[in-house]
């Protein structure tokens, strides 16, 4: 009677575990409603570059990097003059954990004739892109692109006249009012999904771009706090 006891409280024993280990599973698997990514909350650093972020330099020497005031929130400030520069942080998530991405941005100076359709004048004031690494990542990553175009039409699907891993939406164009800010909220998951007809790997960082040098012209925006969200 005694060793029947002893397997029954036993066997009890065991059960609670497992429902405890279950219960910490998911409990450490649930993970914050959403991730954030600022890009001036750490100010700059000696580099002049926003803390925890590398520079991407593709044409024309130097960079307009700046942190400023905007009610009280420091807030990203690039300017872009005959050049191409974005910032980039490393990420490392699953898109479908967190599909949702929302930000505020605000163009001031638009890059004259800046158009992505065509390669000699594919420049924009303001470009965020999610990056997901393929091996070999070098020349098989692929990059989802929102962008603050000018003469392209809003809505439009573009595939890059210079990396076909490149897609873009365009958000914004030149009849958007200059200077205002604006909230975004796009579900990436589906976007990539809808650009490249496949199911999306890994995500491995962001980036923060403006460019002016096709266009021989300048372009001046403005970023705030980026949010991946579940819903």
């Amino acid at each position: 009677m005694r060793f029947d006891r002893l397997i029954y409280f036993s066997a009890l024993l065991l059960a609670v575990l497992l429902i405890l280990g279950m219960l910490r599973a998911e409990f450490s698997t649930a993970g914050p409603s959403s991730l954030i990514v600022d890009p001036a909350g750490g100010g700059l650093g000696a580099n002049g570059l926003p803390v925890g972020w590398d520079l991407k330099q593709w044409f024309g020497g130097g960079r307009d990097i700046r942190i400023e005031n905007n009610d009280g929130k420091p807030v990203l400030h690039l300017i872009s003059k005959q050049n191409s520069f974005g910032l980039y942080k490393k990420l490392d998530f699953d898109i479908h954990d967190y599909p949702y991405l929302t930000w505020r941005w605000r163009a001031t100076v638009l890059p004259n004739g800046g158009d992505v359709r065509n390669k000699t004048t594919d420049d924009q004031a303001a470009q965020v892109y999610v990056l997901f690494p393929r091996f070999p990542s070098a020349v098989n990553t692929r990059l989802v692109g929102y962008i603050w175009e000018n003469l392209t039409p809003k809505n439009l699907h573009v595939t890059s006249t210079k990396s076909s891993n490149t897609r873009y939406i365009v958000l914004r164009d030149g009849t958007d009012p200059l200077g205002s800010w604006v909230q975004e909220r796009r579900n990436v998951l589906e976007d990539y999904r809808e650009l490249f007809g496949e199911e999306p790997p890994q995500v491995g960082g962001v980036t923060l771009m403006i460019d002016s040098d096709d266009t021989q012209s300048t372009a001046e925006s403005y970023f705030d706090i980026l949010r991946f969200q579940k819903e």
